[in-house]
Formats: structure tokens, sequence, C-alpha cells
């Protein structure tokens, strides 16, 4: 049992500290993509450059061809004061084409955005946090004030949608309306644009598709960065919680360690008069010390098989009825998150028996210590 739980605690750990990590980069690709394409900034931020950047159509269909791209979307970003029911607030306006879609760590309600106006979408999507601040339902218009010169150019649109992805940093700070608002309002042509946003299948391939960009398909002023580059601070926060998990792993290791080594010792006690009578009998000192490691391999394996027992229905059990809570506001997420990777499984079973075994070898020198003659005489 002290194997097991320290098996489960190990496996349940970090399995806790990997979905802690896909959930929050998740979220935050599902809304900012994983690939910027934009102007160059000294500072690899998602600031927004005065001057716009050309709608290259033949680039867009280069960057879809790139293994992995899911989907590429023009984007144009400018800030805006919300007005409703007598506030305000200040967001961040971003927008997209009708191309552009969550992925799936966002939650929406409502209706998408209509692009059927010629001119331009008079809808907007806010997040339920803004919409929360301000009082805004489904369906309510509210006021856009864009300053320009230090006069505000007023438009009014509909809420037709809202999302919630649980971040501050998408939640509090953006909204999302049509490109060809952004263009009218900024006096662009139809082919200005700030960026290109790309979405990939699977984030590990971001630095590769990056690179790719970068040295293939475009020229100066354009650079691609990464969202894990845009947003460094995130994931070195994520990274601090990997070294908290291995700290852990490393902390239930030893612990499994001390006890089985404990066991070990108890049975050898236990088993004294046994172990003098083998070596009476003329059993080596190798073969009594393999029989006690062969018990300590099966109390091992034992034990590893109850724990994945455990920390799997564990797991299970959070991810289908999210039996514990978060406060999301400080986790980004309402329930511990879990994620299951099989060979981190593996290797946790597959490196506590080994070092279980291993580290039996020590306890196992009480028997050399043992004398036949001492212990047959109470037989």
């Amino acid at each position: 049992m002290a194997t097991a739980l320290s098996v489960a605690v190990m496996i349940v750990a970090l399995a806790i500290v990997t979905g802690f990590k896909y959930s929050v980069a998740e979220k935050l690709f599902s809304f900012m993509g994983h690939i910027h394409v934009v102007p160059y900034d000294v500072t690899k931020s998602n600031a927004i450059t005065p001057e716009p950047i050309f709608y290259d159509t033949a680039l867009m269909a280069e960057m879809k061809k790139i293994p992995h791209v899911v989907s590429v979307s023009p984007f144009a970003q400018r800030p805006v004061i919300v007005q409703s029911h007598g506030q305000m607030d200040g967001l961040m306006l971003k927008g997209v084409t009708k191309s552009y879609h969550f992925l799936t760590g966002i939650t929406t309600t409502g209706a998408s955005i209509d692009y059927s106006d010629t001119f331009y979408s008079k809808q907007i999507l806010l997040s339920q946090t803004t919409a929360d601040r301000l009082n805004i339902n489904l369906g309510d218009t509210v006021q856009l004030d864009f300053i320009e010169n230090g006069t505000p150019r007023i438009r009014r649109v509909r809420v037709c949608g809202l999302f919630h992805s649980g971040m501050e940093e998408v939640d509090k700070y953006y909204g999302v309306c049509d490109l060809r608002l952004l263009q009218r309002i900024n006096n662009w042509p139809a082919d200005s644009i700030n960026g290109y946003q790309v979405d990939l299948d699977d984030q590990k391939y971001a630095d590769t598709v990056s690179n790719f960009i970068h040295y293939n398909l475009v020229n100066a002023p354009l650079e691609s960065y990464t969202t894990t580059e845009n947003y460094s601070f995130i994931f070195d926060w994520l990274d601090m919680q990997s070294l908290n998990g291995a700290i852990l792993l490393a902390i239930m290791a030893v612990v499994a360690i001390i006890n089985m080594g404990s066991i070990l010792v108890i049975l050898m006690v236990d088993r004294a008069m046994m172990i003098g009578l083998l070596k009476a009998l003329g059993m080596t000192f190798e073969g009594t010390r393999n029989i006690f490691l062969s018990i300590a391999g099966l109390i091992g394996f034992a034990g590893i098989l109850l724990g994945n027992i455990i920390a799997l229905s564990l797991c299970w059990l959070q991810v289908h009825f999210g039996l514990i809570t978060l406060p999301e506001a400080t986790y980004y997420m309402r329930y511990v998150p879990v994620k299951i990777i099989w060979w981190q499984v593996g290797l946790i079973d597959i490196v506590t028996l080994f070092l279980c075994v291993f580290c039996m070898w020590l306890p196992a020198l009480y028997i050399r210590r043992i004398q036949p003659a001492r212990v047959l005489q109470f037989k």
C-alpha cells in the first residue's frame, strides 16, 4: 500500500501539472493562434504598428501549404472604448474575417459574426467578463469610441455572441469584430491589415513552422513570432509548475524507496531463522539475497499495479465529473485539469520498479551479518 500510494501520487501529480500546462496553453492558442506574421518589433510583442501591411493572398496560400498549418487568417487590432448602460471599458478590438474561428479552448454563447453586409458587419463578440462588467446581454447595442487625434469616432454595434477563455489576458482585454470595420475606422483600403494569424494542429511544431516562414516566405519588414515568444511570461510561469512537479516526483520516489527498504529489512529480521538454516545447508549469500530481492520485486510490482489503478481511477473521475474545483480568476480554469500521457505513466512505473529493486541491495547486506549458530539456537 505504501508503494501504491507513492506511485499513485506521482502519476496524479504529473497528470495535473501536464493538464494545467496544456489547458492554459490551449486557451491562449485558441484565441491568439500559434504564430503571428507581423512587421518586425524589437520587443516581440503584439503591439499595433501605426502603418498597415499589404494583404498578400499569395503569401497566405503559401503558408497554408506548410505541413501542420490548419488555417491562416488576416487580422487588424485597434484600441477602443466600449460604452453601455452608462459604463465604459477599454479593450483591444481584434478585426478578423469569416475564416477566423476559435479553437477548442474557448467556449462561446450566442452566434458568430455575420459577414453578409457589403460594407462591414455591425456585430461584435465580447468576452463574458466584459459583458458582466458592463452589464451587457446578448443582443444589446453598445457604442464603440475610437479615439483619433483626441477626437472620438463613434460606431454602434450589436453584441451577437460572448466568448469565455478563463484567461485574464484574453477575457479582460479583447473583443472581436469585422476586419472591415477597423479598416474603415483607420481609413485603410481593403488590402491593408496588421498581420496574419497562423493556427496549427499541434503546438510542438510552432517553432519549426515559424522558422520556415521566416527563412523562406517573408521579407523585411515582416517577421514571424510564435505565441510562446509573444507571451513568454506565461510560459515561463508554466515551466515553473513543471519544476514543482519534478520536485514532488523526486520526493515521492525517495519515499517509495525508503518504504521498500524498510519492508525488506523487516522481512529479513522476521525470517532470520530461515536465513540461518539456508546458510547452514550451504546456500550462498547471493542466493539468499536474490530470494529477498525477488520478494521486493513482487511487492514493488503489486504496489505499482495498484497505484496505477488508484491514480487512473481518480483521473477518470476528475475528467468526467470535475470533483475538484479551482478559483478561475487565479488558475484560469474552473476545475483541476488532468491530462494522462501514457509514456510518462510507463516511465514512472519502470523507474519505480527499478529503483525499488536496485536500492534493496544495501538492506540485503544484513544477510551477511546473520550467523546460523546464533539464530538457530532459538529453534
